[in-house]
């Protein structure tokens, strides 16, 4: 751990300049009690750092929780085992029929609701608070619902240390989380020009915990994370039903782990309670279960957490980008891919080439900066990968 500042610590030994200065500008937020944590993935973001853990008092800045309120991931243990792989042998076509079950890519949605199940899922979302806002800003939330999106979204069947078959995906609130998000964006912003505050950026605007706005937004919020966490558990029930007909038998899943990484909760830290936003950070208070996938194409840890109490019980989310997605279309090529992929059943799609894990900062490099924030409890090797476009 190194402090770069009076409220400023740093678990990354990798951190470019920009990311640096953006995290310094939120840690000079009056509001943060007691410091702003760096994550050893952070990257740089909008307004705030991806990979910061951001404690306030008495405001939330709206941007620190990011436009995919609630991603996170999801990943199951199967009974299946590597000896299962083997005797079916063909990963294409669970790869694809994984493909045909979930609506991959932005703006690619269901055009009916799937099954019972996804039927109980959207009603349950209807009766929580806020559902109204989300049927303002996206009237076609429910079809939303069991969809992964693109960028660094993903879903993976992989196999850990014991040769046993785990389901791992990551995904968020998709388009009805991304319009709430960028609606309360809006609105802090409006309210620090109408009071003329002074920003050191503006993405940085905020909102305080008296006025209305800010319990608007806490409200959406809230609606929107567990959106996100239905939509992983939709989908990961039709990515179980695709393994279990691939394989031909129930796949007994006997672990769960399902986390946000985008997200803000009430949280006491060194004797204050707080609006703890963890903008791509996970949870990892003393025994909490966590993962933290690599890069397409690397290894991906089931991990548990330490309660690093100056990381703000806070654990990295992944990988974090070394390279935008434009500067690696630059600088690697579609022959790199192909060999970093090499021996993991993918679309073999020159589309996923600013995915490729050398834009990425190497996972083992960001477990062993995280090593007094998590312990390791399995490691996962990729067999089948699937992504949008």
């Amino acid at each position: 751990m190194e402090r770069l500042g009076p409220k400023l610590m740093s678990w990354a030994s990798i951190l470019d300049d920009r990311t640096r200065e953006q995290a310094e500008r939120t840690a000079s937020m009056p509001f943060i009690v007691p410091h702003v944590a760096l994550m050893p993935d952070a990257h740089l973001g909008k307004g705030a750092t991806v990979g910061s853990v951001i404690p306030t008092a008495g405001a939330i800045i709206p941007a620190a929780v990011g436009v995919d309120i609630g991603c996170g991931m999801i990943a199951v243990r199967t009974r299946f085992t590597a000896a299962d792989v083997e005797r079916r042998g063909d990963l294409a076509a669970l790869r694809t029929a994984i493909e045909r079950a979930i609506p991959l890519s932005a703006g690619r949605y269901n055009t009916s609701l799937r099954d019972s199940q996804t039927v109980g899922r959207v009603e349950a979302l209807e009766r929580r608070d806020g559902a109204d806002s989300a049927e303002q800003v996206a009237p076609n939330w429910r079809l939303q619902l069991g969809s992964l999106g693109s960028g660094n979204h993903f879903i993976e069947v992989s196999l850990d240390e014991q040769e046993r078959l785990w389901l791992f995906l990551h995904s968020g609130s998709r388009g009805v989380g991304n319009r709430l998000a960028q609606r309360h964006i809006k609105v802090a912003r409006a309210m620090a020009r109408k009071v003329r505050i002074s920003l050191p950026d503006p993405d940085l605007a905020y909102l305080v915990e008296e006025t209305g706005e800010f319990w608007s937004y806490l409200r959406d919020l809230r609606w929107a994370q567990h959106f996100a966490l239905a939509n992983r558990e939709e989908m990961m029930h039709r990515v179980v039903g695709c393994a279990q007909h691939w394989i031909g038998r129930e796949a007994g899943v006997s672990e769960t782990v399902n986390t946000h990484h985008n997200y803000t909760a009430r949280e006491t830290h060194f004797g204050t309670e707080v609006w703890l936003s963890r903008k791509g950070a996970i949870d990892a208070s003393p025994g909490v279960p966590g993962l933290i996938p690599g890069s397409m194409g690397t290894r991906s840890y089931i991990v548990v957490g330490k309660g690093n109490h100056l990381a703000l019980n806070s654990a990295p989310h992944g990988a974090g980008r070394r390279y935008s997605r434009s500067a690696a279309r630059r600088a690697f090529t579609r022959a790199q891919l192909d060999s970093a992929m090499r021996g993991i059943e993918w679309r073999r799609n020159g589309a996923f080439l600013d995915e490729i894990p050398g834009a990425y900062k190497p996972v083992e490099q960001v477990l062993a900066d995280a090593a007094d924030l998590v312990g390791v409890r399995h490691v996962l090797r990729q067999i089948v990968n699937v992504k949008g476009a």
